[in-house]
C-alpha cells in the first residue's frame, strides 16, 4: 500500500479486507462460503472485505486458519516504517536458512546442523 504518508487505521482496515477478498477469490470461495466458514452472516463477511467493519484479532486468526495463510499475509504490502529492513543478525539468519535449504545432500545438512549445535554449546572465553 504505497502512499505518501503513514497508513491510517481506516487504510489498514481496507487493506486487510482486500487481502481477505483476494485470498477468498484465489481459493474459489464465495462470500457466502467465507461467512459460513467463519460463523458470521454474509453481510458481516462483506463488511470485513470492504473494510467497513474492523476484523478483531481473534476473528483474523480464524480467517487466517480457514483461508490457509499466516496472519501476516493480511498485512503484506503495507508500508510499515522500519519494518522493511531486517537487522544485520536477522539478515544473516535468513541467508543461512536460505543457503541451508539449497544443500541437496542430506548428510551435509546433518553435518552442518551438528556443527551449529556444537558451536552453540561452546561457551565464549571470559
Amino acid at each position: 500500500m504505497a502512499n505518501s504518508g503513514p497508513a491510517t487505521i481506516r487504510d489498514i482496515d481496507k487493506h486487510v479486507g482486500a487481502q481477505i477478498r483476494k485470498r477468498r477469490v484465489t481459493l474459489g470461495h464465495t462470500q457466502q462460503d467465507l461467512a459460513k466458514m467463519l460463523g458470521v452472516t454474509y453481510q458481516q463477511a462483506h463488511k470485513y472485505e470492504r473494510g467497513l467493519n474492523r476484523v478483531s484479532a481473534g476473528r483474523l486468526y480464524k480467517v487466517a486458519m480457514v483461508l490457509g495463510v499466516p496472519i501476516d499475509y493480511f498485512y503484506d504490502g503495507l508500508d510499515i516504517p522500519g519494518g522493511d529492513a531486517p537487522m544485520p543478525h536477522q539478515r544473516m539468519c535468513l541467508e543461512l536458512a536460505r543457503n541451508f535449504t539449497m544443500i541437496q545432500n542430506e548428510r551435509h545438512q546433518l553435518a552442518i546442523s551438528d556443527l551449529a549445535r556444537a558451536l552453540a554449546a561452546v561457551r565464549p572465553e571470559e
